[in-house]
């Protein structure tokens, strides 16, 4: 089976540029700017970075594609002389308004080569897309759930419950015994046996990621505009913790990156402006904010 490495990666490239464009006119004071970077060991990327927006306080929308010599960690045909290749696209936005929620996506594709030949030894698609609201609510939840469903039943119905249920698992923080937002879609190690096969995981990955405009574009604007206080703001902060959290302790993109040498300012462009941790805080019965935790445990929402 020949590559299509080259048509995935001009595919991530619009895709960086489309979102990058959709959300600089939503935000309508801040653009991204571009931080073209290049891997010693191979490869390289564009970080584009948008601060102290109207909407957005900092967000990043990455694209990288990186190779070389296969890493023991990921090496799971145990064949040492060859060549690894990834790809892929990664987003974090942190809004200015505690009612504008924390979005991340991520789709990716790897592809391990023999040194000697060039050939594929091995393939697949991840990726995925959630959301972490400090405030959620009935009707943005079901909305996002929904959306993300039609996008995966369009091209297999098996995938939405499958995909959502890693995410419930994937997303959540052991320690603390919650998930980092209200879930969404987490797929890893789609490995193709055949070229229809690999047309439909690369399709797939096109569905998710063109996704994400619509999903946070209808997000932002219907809470950009919710007045907030400084209670707001401090949970806001905290949620923002358990969002640091779970990406420094379980993330595997985190490590993957930090594995392979990656650019720092590239991983770590994924943790909020400003967060907090208030020492064995809970909150008040019958708050706002005690209401929300019902939301960050697993739940069925379409």
């Amino acid at each position: 089976m020949n590559s299509n490495l080259k048509e995935i990666e001009q595919y991530l490239i619009g895709l960086q540029n489309d979102i990058c464009d959709g959300l600089s006119s939503v935000d309508g004071k801040s653009t991204f700017k571009s931080d073209k970077w290049e891997r010693s060991e191979g490869g390289g990327g564009d970080t584009r970075v948008i601060k102290d927006g109207a909407i957005y306080e900092k967000g990043g929308v990455n694209f990288s594609h990186v190779f070389g010599a296969i890493p023991d960690f990921i090496n799971e045909t145990k064949k040492s002389d060859g060549i690894f290749h990834a790809t892929g696209v990664s987003i974090v936005i942190h809004p200015q308004n505690p009612f504008v929620p924390i979005i991340h996506m991520n789709v990716r594709y790897f592809e391990l080569r023999d040194k000697t030949d060039n050939e594929i030894i091995d393939a697949w698609f991840g990726g995925g897309i959630d959301v972490s609201p400090a405030y959620p609510n009935e009707s943005d939840t079901k909305f996002f759930h929904q959306f993300i469903k039609q996008a995966c039943d369009e091209i297999d119905e098996s995938y939405y419950p499958l995909f959502k249920k890693t995410c419930d698992e994937y997303f959540y923080i052991q320690h603390r015994k919650e998930m980092r937002g209200i879930s969404g879609i987490f797929y890893d190690h789609l490995r193709p046996k055949s070229v229809e096969e690999r047309n439909k995981f690369f399709h797939f990955m096109q569905k998710v990621g063109n996704s994400f405009l619509p999903i946070y574009k209808e997000l932002s604007i219907r809470n950009k505009d919710k007045a907030y206080n400084e209670e707001n703001k401090k949970w806001q902060f905290i949620r923002r913790g358990r969002y640091a959290e779970f990406n420094l302790v379980y993330d595997r993109g985190t490590h993957f990156g930090l594995k392979t040498n990656g650019r720092i300012e590239s991983i770590l462009m994924s943790l909020p402006p400003m967060a907090e941790w208030v020492y064995d805080y809970h909150p008040e019965k019958g708050t706002p904010e005690e209401k929300t935790l019902a939301y960050f445990q697993p739940k069925e929402w379409v």
